[in-house]
């Protein structure tokens, strides 16, 4: 048993070593195929304009069975914009999309304002490239040219730089699937897949970027703005007249009116109030006060003075009075 055991072990570790090795060589050799693919695209690139998918003979092999070098097809990005002012804008939003749709292109995008004067249309065209300057000058044609830009953007070293990673993300794909056939240990499986999705993820990405890239050299885009001629009015007279006097009038009236109604309903509450005093002083303060001054205040040392008696004696007191007047003096 123990020299079974003895005999397994250098055998492990010889496949470890193995794969090791392998994947080192994998990398190593991936690297030296980027940089070769690279130079091989830069010094003598594909004959055709359109874009590889990594599985066919490098460019290099191809100029060299040709004989001669052939200059790669330029990669150019083009978009414009425009600002024509027309007479009427659903009729020309409509010949633009004639245009566009007539080239072979389409309309990515539309928006379009209204208001009280004009109305304003924006509208995103994609047309191919072949036929971007006929789609160009039919649109500038539509009415008057207010702006125009134009801009062309060189991406040829980026589609050959992407071109030529995806060549060799692709290969090295290949190596990691050809080291997993071979492999036996569990480990070394797993360490294997956990490589292979790591570059299957980035050879995904390099493919979305050279279908952007495609995209945007195929087809170029248009930007137009629509804007409709001003309509000219009448110029107004300035002169006032009688109805402009009446209406005048009229509206200060109405003014006075909504003034004068603010300002009742400010002082109403107040009002109010004061109404609710006054009627309470009427009520019940008013009346306490005139029984207080109709009672007599004469006091006696047996106590009040009754009414009557008090009337009675004031009138003895004066008829003596009188009687003391009609005798007059004596000598």
């Amino acid at each position: 048993m123990r020299v079974r055991r003895s005999a397994r072990r250098p055998g492990r570790l010889l496949a470890g070593l193995l794969l090791a090795s392998a994947l080192a060589v994998t990398g190593c050799s991936g690297a030296a195929d980027k940089a070769a693919s690279g130079a091989g695209d830069k010094a003598a690139p594909a004959a055709g304009p359109g874009y590889e998918d990594g599985g066919g003979r490098s460019g290099a092999a191809r100029s060299g069975r040709d004989g001669a070098p052939k200059a790669t097809a330029a990669h150019i990005i083009r978009t414009a914009s425009l600002t024509v002012r027309v007479k009427d804008v659903p009729e020309a939003l409509a010949d633009a999309r004639d245009a566009a749709e007539g080239a072979g292109g389409y309309v990515g995008r539309e928006a379009t304002h209204r208001d009280e004067q004009e109305e304003y249309t924006e509208l995103v065209l994609r047309v191919p490239v072949d036929r971007y300057e006929e789609v160009l000058a039919e649109l500038e044609g539509a009415g008057t040219l207010l702006e125009r830009s134009a801009k062309a953007q060189d991406v040829t070293e980026q589609v050959v730089d992407v071109r030529s990673r995806i060549r060799t993300q692709r290969a090295s794909v290949e190596r990691i699937r050809a080291l997993m056939d071979q492999a036996t240990r569990l480990e070394d499986v797993v360490t294997l897949e956990g490589e292979l999705s790591s570059r299957q993820a980035d050879l995904e990405a390099l493919l979305a970027r050279q279908a952007a890239l495609k995209d945007r050299t195929s087809l170029a885009t248009i930007t137009l703005s629509l804007t409709e001629t001003p309509v000219e009015r009448a110029a107004e007279d300035d002169d006032p007249g009688v109805g402009d006097a009446l209406g005048g009038g009229w509206d200060a009236f109405v003014a006075m009116l909504r003034w004068i109604v603010v300002a009742l309903a400010a002082v109403l509450p107040f009002a109010a109030l004061a109404a609710l005093l006054l009627l309470a002083w009427l009520r019940l303060v008013r009346p306490r006060r005139a029984r207080r001054a109709a009672e007599p205040d004469a006091m006696t040392a047996l106590g009040p003075v009754p009414a009557r008696a008090e009337e009675s004696g004031g009138a003895r007191r004066g008829q003596v009075s009188r009687g003391v007047e009609a005798e007059g003096p004596r000598d």
